[in-house]
């Protein structure tokens, strides 16, 4: 299973990069995790919201597999402690597809992208820097991975 982070939005801060590296190399071969990135719709083209982020929607189609389970960020998604992160991300392991958490842009996701989705995460009640969104996620599905396999890093 390969875990694949799904954002729009290119060139973050170098803050930002080192810290979703830190944690995706921490991951093994065996459960790899990616960044996809696709650009973001130019706010100032004029168009609505909604034909915005039709646009970045096409663009995140296109830049995933075609066979994955889809699991979109969103502020009304399921809200898991990291012991249920773990326990989902073991049955999505024992189902063997790779895994596209997908992190909107600006104006969030277009609606029937996020229709489409087999789930939806919630990560925080706080409103979030969409950037700092693909550090936060990385860390918690290491963490989510660490406790599945006893690793000493997550301690409750």
């Amino acid at each position: 299973m390969k875990l694949i982070i799904a954002a729009v939005g290119t060139r973050m801060p170098d803050w930002i990069e080192t810290g979703y590296r830190e944690f995706a190399k921490r991951l093994p071969r065996d459960c790899p995790m990616e960044l996809v990135e696709v650009k973001a719709e130019p706010r100032a083209s004029g168009k609505p919201p909604a034909a915005l982020m039709a646009a970045e929607a096409e663009r995140l189609r296109a830049a995933l597999p075609s066979r994955c389970r889809l699991v979109v960020l969103d502020e009304r998604g399921d809200d898991l402690t990291t012991r249920q992160l773990a326990d989902r991300m073991g049955r999505w392991m024992q189902e063997g597809d790779d895994v596209a958490f997908v992190i909107g842009g600006p104006d969030g996701l277009d609606p029937a992208f996020k229709s489409s989705a087999h789930e939806k995460l919630r990560l925080s009640s706080l409103t979030l820097p969409h950037a700092m969104v693909r550090v936060l996620l990385s860390e918690a599905l290491y963490r989510a991975w660490s406790l599945l396999n006893n690793h000493p890093y997550h301690r409750e």
